[in-house]
C-alpha cells in the first residue's frame, strides 16, 4: 500500500503549473477556511443536518486534493461516506460512530495544519533563528495575514474576470471555463466558493453564479 502524504507540496505545486506564490495562497486559505471545519461538522449532526456536513467534509476532500494533502483527502472521503445515506445504512448512523470518524478527521487536519504553518511560516521562523531571537508575539499571524491579504497572480485575476464577464453576459461559455480552467479557479476561489459557482453555472443561474463569485472578489462589485 502506497503511503499517503500528509502534505505533498510537489503535488500541489504541479496542480498549480509550479506557482509557487498561488500555491502559498492556496495553502493559506485552505487554513483559513477548514482550520475550524470539523467543529462546524459537528455542530451540524447537533441540529440535525447531517447532509450540511457531509456537504463540508466532500469540500474539505476536494481542497485537501487541491493541496496535494492525501491523508486528509482520504480521511474526509471516509467521513463523507459515513455521513451519507448508504453509510448510515452500513452502520454509520450512531452518534457514536460519527463522533469516531470525526476524531479520526480531526487528528489529519491537526498534522496537516501543522505541515502548512511549517511550510508557509517557515520563511519568518528561519529569519528570527538567524538573530537568535524567538518570534514575538503576533509575528506568524501577522505574517499569514498579510499573505492571505495579497492580491492574486495577474494569470488568476484574469482568468477570475473573464469567468465574471461570461456570467454577467448569460454566455454559455463561462461552463466551459469552469470545467477547463478547474484546477486554477478552485485554487483561486476556494473549493467551496468553486463548488457554488459551478453548481450554479450548470443550472443556467448565471445571476446566482455571479453573486457567489463576487462575495469572495468584492473588486467584481466595483
Amino acid at each position: 500500500m502506497t503511503a499517503r502524504h500528509t502534505l505533498n507540496t510537489a503535488e500541489g505545486l504541479e496542480r498549480l503549473m509550479d506557482d509557487a506564490g498561488l500555491y502559498r495562497q492556496v495553502l493559506l486559505r485552505f487554513r483559513k477556511d477548514y482550520e475550524m471545519a470539523v467543529a462546524q461538522m459537528q455542530q451540524l449532526l447537533a441540529q440535525g443536518e447531517r447532509e450540511a456536513a457531509q456537504r463540508k467534509a466532500h469540500s474539505m476532500k476536494g481542497a485537501a486534493g487541491m493541496i496535494g494533502a492525501q491523508e486528509l483527502q482520504h480521511v474526509a472521503g471516509v467521513t463523507e461516506a459515513a455521513l451519507s445515506p448508504s453509510g448510515a445504512e452500513s452502520g454509520f448512523a450512531s452518534s457514536a460512530a460519527h463522533q469516531a470518524s470525526l476524531d479520526t478527521l480531526q487528528t489529519a487536519l491537526d498534522s496537516l495544519l501543522r505541515a502548512i504553518a511549517a511550510h508557509v511560516d517557515g520563511s519568518a521562523t528561519a529569519g528570527t533563528a538567524a538573530g537568535s531571537l524567538a518570534p514575538g508575539p503576533g509575528v506568524v499571524e501577522s505574517a499569514a495575514q498579510s499573505a492571505e491579504e495579497t492580491p492574486l497572480p495577474a494569470e488568476a485575476q484574469a482568468l477570475v474576470a473573464r469567468l465574471a464577464q461570461l456570467l454577467n453576459d448569460g454566455n454559455g461559455e463561462a461552463i466551459d471555463v469552469l470545467e477547463q480552467s478547474a484546477t486554477m479557479l478552485a485554487a483561486s476561489l476556494g473549493e467551496a466558493v468553486f463548488q457554488e459557482v459551478a453548481a450554479a453555472a450548470h443550472e443556467f443561474d448565471y445571476e446566482a453564479a455571479l453573486a457567489a463569485l463576487a462575495r469572495c472578489n468584492p473588486a467584481l462589485n466595483a
